[in-house]
């Protein structure tokens, strides 16, 4: 991710789509302020509404019909240069737009100004992230055809993770489904990673390209990823985000072989299994459909439930093995960062699974630890491998590399 130029001032409108959600936040390059942001949510379905925030301003909802994600931008521009409660005089003053994009597979190793050849090569990953790509790309083309003077820039959650050398992406599949199907680990919230690792070198005052950094986004959904000398090595998801941790709802690991034997068991199809493995394992399925809300599962926890206990532990074991194997690819780690909404915000999570890191020479400030949301170091000075809660900031992100390549 590259740091834009101080004297570069324009308005970077950042997109990030869902299959029936569209989260956008405006910011000013220079300044890095967040100048309005919102969400516009159940798109296409009844009951849609947008929440809109202008910066110093209060909050307010509007529920209207939103047929498509073109009446969703529509309504999101609307606002943005309402009279009222606008920020913008006119779009005009919008220069650049930043979408998200899950999946670019092995086609961009950084993020690259939207053309029809780019819109085209997104649409070729389709595949590999059904539930997403198609949604990103509505995004694009509502965009294009709202703003069509106004530059865009594609920024892909996998890019950071191109990176990774071929020992680490492969699997152990016969090598001809990798040359003609590209299977492949891509890994994914290459965005956060990038950001958080970077910020971390700046915090520790270290040059970014010297360290061995594990960082660990941590939310619903969750995964890890090693980045030695400013370069991501290895990263826990793979072909899809059900890769790795065990998530909210999402497996992670698992042998492949239990896919047939539930299917035979349960008398499902492959698909069905799939959607359990996406949709109802993870800490909800090991909870016994108690919550897949984290906070729910540590007050159960404290209170002594044995679901939420076999849950916990399982969870933060499953990370740490992460980072005892990522240590070992670097040959050595300088720093682990937590990051995302458990990651920044669960001292709880974050001190069960540093007590398996004692082989680290890791050693928690119980003070900084208790704080949620910070940015700090957690460590204590005499650590040997530094700790740090680094809240992530994709939207950021996303508006510096965009402003970047405008």
């Amino acid at each position: 991710m590259e740091v834009i130029d101080d004297m570069k001032d324009i308005n970077v409108l950042v997109i990030n789509c869902g299959s029936s959600s569209l989260k956008f936040q405006l910011i000013n390059s220079s300044s890095e302020e967040v100048i309005a942001k919102g969400i516009c949510e159940r798109i296409g379905i009844e009951g849609s509404q947008m929440t809109y925030t202008p910066a110093g301003g209060e909050k307010y909802e509007v529920k209207t019909p939103m047929e498509d994600h073109r009446s969703a931008i529509r309504l999101v521009l609307d606002a943005l240069a309402d009279p009222d409660r606008g920020v913008v005089k006119s779009l005009d003053e919008i220069g650049a737009v930043g979408h998200r994009i899950v999946h670019g597979g092995e086609n961009f190793a950084s993020s690259t100004l939207i053309t029809d050849e780019v819109t085209a090569a997104i649409e070729e990953c389709n595949d590999l992230a059904p539930l997403h790509n198609p949604a990103n790309l509505i995004g694009i083309r509502a965009c294009k055809e709202l703003m069509p003077q106004t530059p865009m820039a594609a920024v892909f959650d996998t890019a950071f993770h191109q990176t990774m050398p071929e020992e680490a992406f492969l699997y152990g599949l016969p090598y001809h489904y990798y040359e003609d199907y590209k299977v492949r680990r891509y890994g994914f919230h290459g965005t956060s990673h990038s950001y958080v690792s970077r910020r971390a070198a700046d915090v520790l005052g270290k040059d970014y390209g010297d360290l061995k950094i594990i960082v660990c986004h941590l939310g619903n959904g969750a995964s890890v990823s090693a980045v030695k000398n400013g370069r991501c090595v290895d990263t826990s998801m793979g072909l899809t985000p059900l890769e790795g941790l065990i998530m909210g709802t999402r497996s992670g690991d698992i042998d492949p072989a239990i896919i047939e034997f539930l299917c035979n068991k349960e008398n499902k199809t492959v698909q069905e299994i799939l959607n359990v493995l996406n949709k109802e394992s993870g800490v909800f399925g090991m909870s016994g459909g108690f919550s897949s809300d984290f906070r729910d599962l540590e007050k159960a926890y404290r209170a002594g439930e044995t679901f939420a206990i076999r849950t916990m532990q399982t969870f933060a074991y499953r990370v740490a093995k992460y980072i005892g194997a990522y240590t070992a690819a670097m040959n050595g780690a300088d720093a682990i960062c937590f990051t995302a909404g458990i990651g920044e915000n669960s001292p709880f999570i974050r001190t069960m699974i540093s007590s398996y890191l004692g082989c680290l020479g890791i050693t928690l400030d119980e003070d900084a630890n208790a704080k949620r949301g910070e940015e700090i170091v957690i460590s204590t000075p005499e650590s040997a491998t530094k700790v740090l809660v680094i809240p992530t900031n994709e939207e950021l992100a996303i508006a510096r590399e965009t402003a970047a390549l405008v």
